[in-house]
């Protein structure tokens, strides 16, 4: 068994997006990320499929050239290599579900922009 909180521990970064896994299972990387209003992750691709969930606050998430207005409890799958973006309109506390194979160094290149 295993356990973690979304919510405990928060620290905001004020110039980027935190990204903090909470934990790894068999089959999947369960990351935190935290954004402030106006943050964003400029368009990238997983090599994995992944899921977002809205925990707290709101995005504008883009994807297939629509933009799809999420909200505190809201979710998406995608699957892997589709181009997507985010951008923070209401800080927000984001659980990212990735593939075991995945990396959070790869997530975190994202939010530095070198992906």
């Amino acid at each position: 068994m295993m356990t973690a909180s979304i919510t405990d521990n928060l620290e905001y970064k004020e110039n980027k997006p935190a990204v903090t896994l909470l934990m790894e299972t068999s089959t999947t990387k369960e990351i935190r990320i935290l954004m402030r209003k106006g943050q964003e992750m400029k368009e990238h691709k997983a090599p994995f499929p992944i899921t977002v969930s809205i925990f707290e606050g709101s995005i504008d998430f883009g994807v297939n050239g629509e933009i799809l207005q999420l909200k505190k409890g809201d979710l998406i799958a995608l699957k892997e290599h589709v181009p997507h973006d985010l951008f923070c309109t209401e800080d927000s506390i984001i659980r990212l579900s990735i593939s075991k194979f995945d990396t959070v160094q790869r997530v975190e290149s994202v939010v530095h922009n070198k992906e």
